[in-house]
């Protein structure tokens, strides 16, 4: 085998669509384009949405409403089973959590959630727990504290 007897896989190669060669080859006259117009034109391109300078669909539908998400508490959770990588007696807080890679990202701190088992005696302080987590850590002999949220400040009159 040399360079010279190199061949591309029967199918691989295709022979380029020669378009505008005549009204004859199926792809003459106006080459696969359709009628006059913006779209017949090289270059053009529509954004999306776009509707012909009609007012558009996502503008013409009533915004109405109120969504809460932007002031809801997103905590970052954390399955009971992976605090079994922590010594048996330890504390646990979010910063021992995040050191570990358990909680990444930003949120408004660390929910323990009850998937999996506890092997091993914990003491965990986290912003909130399920209660199947709160029952499997006391169970084990452990303690579970909640740390406060802090209250928003009084609106200005």
């Amino acid at each position: 085998m040399r360079l010279h007897n190199l061949k591309p896989r029967p199918g691989a190669k295709h022979r380029r669509k020669r378009l505008g060669q005549g009204e004859s080859s199926g792809r003459g006259k106006t080459a696969g384009r359709g009628g006059k117009g913006q779209t017949a034109r090289s270059g053009s391109s529509i954004r999306i949405g776009f509707e012909g300078g009609q007012m558009p669909l996502i503008r013409r539908i009533p915004k109405r409403g109120f969504n809460n998400t932007q002031f809801g508490t997103r905590y970052s959770a954390v399955n009971l089973g992976d605090l079994n990588q922590f010594e048996d007696g330890a504390h646990v807080d979010e910063a021992a959590i995040r050191s570990l890679g358990l909680a990444n990202g930003t949120s408004h701190g660390v929910k323990i959630l009850g998937t999996g088992d506890l092997s091993k005696k914990l003491t965990v302080t986290a912003s909130a727990f399920s209660a199947t987590a709160k029952a499997k850590i006391e169970a084990k002999g452990g303690k579970v504290e909640i740390l406060s949220r802090k209250a928003p400040a009084p609106a200005k009159a």
